[in-house]
């Protein structure tokens, strides 16, 4: 939807990056980073001294495929309607963005972030599936009582933030990424052509989703507890794997983690954990 000239963010600069990291920025913003070497999806490089700009676009159909993948294992190993909830990530183009990188000839996202209405789009099948799989995972007593009411009749005010990305995206990339987010979301609440639509942006909370590994030797109940948060230094046996994870963890009123199936790496120190965070 265009903004007019009040809403543009076309923008471009440069920075170097460190070896090995990949990925891409907007077209209502064009990053550029210098990457020591190319870098494919699991993090292999090749072509050292090239560069990359990464550009943020709107999500668009074409970005089915690129966006499903990065979304793979989003639930875990669950079976449930990954395709359509995919297609709604797309057509809300207001709010959204996926990074590619620049001269592409696949067009590969390399990241997708979203923020989605639970009240909004309730009566589709993949978000009916996912509360469902969020109320069967959450086996705290404490926090079960506030997802049922986040899913329920407050889900109006809850927006699924879908954050998804490659491990190993330039790290420079992430705050201008999160601000555009937020910045959209803002900005839908007056541009939308509809008060229900403007209204579907007022988010009062954000719900999301996503992974990390915890230690073995970390306090743990039947292998689902509630994380509590932890301090800059990464405590409570968690790793984050996405570093940006950590600050959401920091501002959530509350978080629960079960294990993951799909994917599973364990080792005798670590195991995956799937994680989900809210907060105001």
């Amino acid at each position: 939807m265009p903004r007019g000239p009040t809403r543009d963010k076309r923008r471009t600069y440069k920075s170097k990056d460190q070896k090995g990291f990949p990925l891409s920025s907007k077209d209502k913003g064009i990053p550029k980073h210098t990457l020591e070497g190319k870098s494919d999806l699991s993090g292999s490089s090749e072509e050292e001294g090239s560069e990359a700009d990464f550009v943020f676009f709107d999500p668009k159909p074409d970005d089915f495929h690129g966006v499903k993948i990065l979304l793979q294992t989003y639930l875990d190993d669950t079976q449930w309607d990954l395709s359509g909830f995919v297609d709604l990530i797309l057509a809300q183009t207001t709010v959204g963005t996926v990074v590619k990188m620049e001269g592409d000839d696949d067009d590969t996202p390399f990241s997708i972030v979203t923020a989605l209405n639970l009240g909004r789009y309730k009566d589709h099948k993949c978000i009916k599936e996912l509360k469902e799989f969020l109320l069967k995972v959450c086996q705290e007593k404490d926090v079960i009582r506030d997802l049922r009411l986040l899913m329920g009749e407050q889900a109006h005010d809850v927006g699924l933030l879908v954050s998804q990305r490659v491990v190993n995206l330039p790290p420079q990339l992430l705050p201008p990424l999160h601000d555009a987010l937020f910045d959209e979301v803002s900005w839908a609440t007056e541009d939308e052509p509809t008060a229900e639509l403007r209204n579907s942006f007022r988010f009062k909370c954000y719900l999301l989703v996503s992974k990390i590994y915890k230690h073995k030797n970390a306090n743990q109940k039947n292998n689902r507890n509630l994380i509590r948060r932890s301090g800059s230094d990464g405590g409570d046996g968690i790793v984050y794997i996405k570093p940006e994870d950590e600050n959401f963890h920091k501002l959530s009123l509350w978080s629960f983690s079960f294990p993951m199936h799909a994917q599973q790496v364990e080792t005798q120190e670590a195991s995956n954990i799937v994680v989900c965070f809210f907060w105001f």
